[in-house]
């Protein structure tokens, strides 16, 4: 049995982890009796821990909100993964939290235990991030995120309005259940109450509509492959179906996991790629590295014409070498 100190520091990291549990879930993890529970619970308080208890069939205990920040318990994965989540936000794609991140990940370096530290030294010094193809993305509001994810997790519906990529606005009534992010645009992965079928919608062109809905009963979990394949490319505003002189394989190694590749022999696949305008949706394929076929859309044809124009006329000699 853990010593009363040990048990309240963990009893603590498990009000932290999650939001609602009964006293005999309790009692069971830390090897003690329910009364036990009640009573590491009013020392919890006592040191100004705001942990709420409710009765009844239902009943449990819940850590509450609080007039200051309570110290927080990490492990040691747990903050690894915090330490590095802060320095990619550093420089990612969550608006205004640049800074903030910079100052947490201060505070939290400062007080790393050494065997810590090295590991996430060496995550960073040994990692190289490179920008997904396509450009950066748009940013999006971190209290936007922070909305959704808390939708998600309560399972409350959601409305919101939103704006697709040809512009048409829309309110939307959904069941959210997963926040996706593909490098460099954020997703929610959703039941669409109208549709009566899942959709993923971008989070850069949504608004949400507050106070959220009814609480709902999880669904079978989303197909396979709605998140990440296709994603980019279903929601991009030009799109094309492009066939290119290379085997499946070799493609996805060069494309991001969310272009959509699809084999037609050994030595052929068919690539759905997508971007938000035509001249950037051409780099896509050219960067591919590999012969190809396109029939459309027009405005692709000619804007691969522009380019191939422009190749030529930076190098006049280059058309006679190859002749």
């Amino acid at each position: 049995m853990l010593a009363t100190s040990a048990r309240l520091l963990r009893l603590l990291s498990l009000l932290q982890g999650r939001s609602d549990w009964t006293g005999a879930e309790l009692a069971e993890r830390l090897g003690v009796s329910p009364r036990t529970i009640r009573y590491d619970v009013d020392k919890l308080r006592d040191l100004g821990y705001p942990v709420h208890a409710t009765t009844g069939v239902a009943g449990g205990y819940r850590l509450g909100a609080g007039a200051a920040l309570p110290p927080l318990l990490l492990d040691d994965e747990e903050a690894v993964a915090v330490a590095v989540s802060l320095r990619t936000a550093a420089g990612g794609s969550v608006a205004g939290i640049e800074e903030t991140s910079v100052r947490a990940l201060a505070k939290l370096e400062q007080v790393l235990p050494h065997r810590l530290s090295r590991r996430v030294a060496a995550l960073h010094g040994f990692t190289v991030a490179l920008p997904p193809v396509g450009g950066t993305g748009s940013a999006v509001s971190a209290d936007v995120l922070a909305t959704l994810a808390a939708a998600c997790r309560d399972q409350r519906r959601l409305r919101f309005d939103y704006r697709r990529h040809d512009g048409a606005e829309a309110v939307r009534e959904v069941e959210p259940y997963r926040l996706v992010h593909s490098g460099h645009r954020w997703y929610l992965v959703a039941w669409d109450v109208a549709r009566e079928d899942w959709r993923t919608f971008r989070v850069d062109r949504l608004s949400p509509r507050t106070p959220h809905g009814a609480r709902f009963t999880a669904r079978e979990e989303p197909p396979a492959d709605l998140v990440p394949r296709g994603v980019d490319t279903a929601l991009a505003q030009h799109r094309a179906r492009v066939t290119v002189r290379a085997p499946a394989a070799a493609i996805r190694a060069r494309v991001p996991a969310a272009i959509l590749v699809e084999p037609v022999d050994d030595a052929s696949c068919v690539v759905h790629a997508g971007a938000d305008t035509v001249h950037r949706l051409a780099l896509h394929i050219l960067m591919l590295d590999a012969d190809f076929e396109v029939d459309g859309p027009p405005e692709l044809l000619a804007e691969l014409h522009k380019i191939a124009s422009r190749a030529r006329a930076a190098g006049p000699g280059l058309g006679a070498a190859e002749g």
